[in-house]
Order: C-alpha cells, then sequence, then structure tokens
C-alpha cells in the first residue's frame, strides 16, 4: 500500500507528533492527502526543549496547528522507577493523553511514525501502541527510516538528517529511580554539548557521574577536546569521562 492511499482510506486522523524525522514526514504527507488532520504533542519531563521547539518550527513551516498538551510520566510510580519495560507505561500514558485529546476534537484514529526500521519486538513501547489501536502507516506501508529520510529532504523538510533522539529517560540505567532532576540535568550536560558544536551524542548518567559517547565520527574530536568539554559539563557532573567505544551511529 502506497502512504497517499493510507491516508485515502483513513482520511479523518489525529497525529502523535513528536518533531523527529518520522513523525515530521507523516504530518508534511498528512497535510497533503488527509481530509482533517488533528496534530498533537505531548511535552513531558522526558522531552528536551529543543524538540518541542523543532515541532513547532516544523509545523509553522508547514501551516500546520499543533494542540502541546502535558504529562507528567514521573507522576507514574511504575515509570519513576525505571523497570525494563518503563516505555510501555511511559507510552500509555502519552498515547491516553494524546486520544483522549483528539477524540474530544472529532478524532477516532491516532497515527504515529513508527517506521518499517524500527524493531518493534525489542521496544515495549510498541505494545502499548497496539493495545491503544495506534496505527503506524510508515511500517504499514513499508516506508524504511532512510527512505523517510530521502523524502523529507526532496520535501524539503529541514528534519531530514536530524540526528534520531531517545527520550531523556534513556540515560539513566535500569532500575536507577528517575527523579526530573537527574533529567533536567542530562538537558543541560546535552544542550552545552550541542553549543559546542557536536550532534550525535548520549550523556549517560549512573550514580550522579556522566558517561560520554559519541559517534565515530565525533568521537576523536571529542576525546581532543574533553578539557573543553568538562569545564562546559562540570555545573552538573562532578565525574565526567569518555566512553571509549564509540556508540553505533542512530539511522
Amino acid at each position: 500500500m502506497e502512504l497517499q492511499d493510507f491516508f485515502k482510506l483513513h482520511p479523518r486522523l489525529a497525529l502523535a507528533f513528536s518533531g523527529g524525522v518520522d513523525s515530521s514526514y507523516l504530518l508534511y504527507a498528512g497535510l497533503q492527502w488527509a481530509e482533517r488532520l488533528g496534530v498533537y504533542y505531548v511535552k513531558s519531563p522526558f522531552q528536551p526543549e529543543f524538540e518541542r521547539q523543532d515541532a513547532l518550527r516544523l509545523a509553522s513551516e508547514l501551516g500546520a496547528q499543533v494542540t502541546v498538551l502535558k504529562a507528567d510520566s514521573l507522576c507514574d510510580p511504575r515509570v519513576a522507577a525505571n523497570p525494563a519495560n518503563r516505555c510501555y507505561y511511559c507510552k500509555q500514558l502519552i498515547m491516553s493523553t494524546i486520544k483522549a485529546a483528539a477524540e474530544k476534537d472529532g478524532f477516532e484514529l491516532v497515527i504515529d511514525g513508527t517506521n518499517f526500521s524500527d524493531d518493534i519486538a525489542d521496544r515495549p513501547g510498541f505494545q502499548a501502541l497496539e493495545e491503544a489501536g495506534v496505527l503506524s502507516p510508515l511500517r504499514l506501508c513499508g516506508i524504511t527510516k532512510p527512505e523517510v529520510r530521502a523524502r523529507s529532504r526532496e520535501a524539503g523538510l529541514f528534519t531530514w538528517n536530524k540526528p534520531a533522539y531517545a527520550c531523556l529517560a534513556t540515560r539513566i540505567p535500569t532500575g536507577e529511580t528517575i527523579a526530573a532532576e537527574k533529567l533536567k540535568r542530562v538537558e543541560k550536560s546535552e544542550d552545552a554539548l550541542f553549543r559546542l558544536g557536536f550532534t550525535d551524542f548520549r550523556v549517560r548518567t549512573k550514580n550522579g557521574r556522566a558517561k560520554l559517547q559519541f559517534t565515530a565520527e565525533q568521537h576523536g574530536e571529542a576525546a581532543r577536546r574533553m578539557d573543553e568539554i568538562k569545564a562546559a559539563l562540570s555545573p552538573y557532573y562532578s565525574e565526567i569521562a569518555l566512553d571509549p567505544i564509540p556508540r553505533e551511529k542512530s539511522l
């Protein structure tokens, strides 16, 4: 099935919009082919501010209105405890928040940006999507992440080469309690790395210490600039180390 055919079958729907590569392309496609498209962004402690800004910027460039909702994931003790299936409970909250707002606006169907490259067997959040009746048109139409990027570039979307960015909670190891203060320190330290010119990295934190992971393309530069990096991150962590093994580049 072609993506355009999906929107013909489902002409009135709501989009769970994150501002990432996949949902950004779905926003573009939905504005082209859907009869009516509701766009919903959920701000939670797990999303950094730049993601909200990217989402609103793209929506503005495309002439779309976005409903910004709030959901405090940490209010659910099952999420704050940070078990291995934390994403399942968090996704339940996010999608229930979107569905409630969408239903009030007259939308019965919610879609998200899961694509054909995503390994759903290894991500408990996808179970929550399935249980909530959320459809993933990119996956249903066999559209991979590289194809999403290629189509986005052709469409002129600034998100076409945006690095994949997992939520802030993924920086804290499973089993270590998540607190808002920990998430804020991660966000501020990663903002500092962005300001230094780095683009694809993770600040992993454990028991108040930070381990920095860079892709192979930026690992060498990070190693050369560690004094500068430590100075920038010192307000947030007293111990800062560079992971000697480069992280894999995200699709």
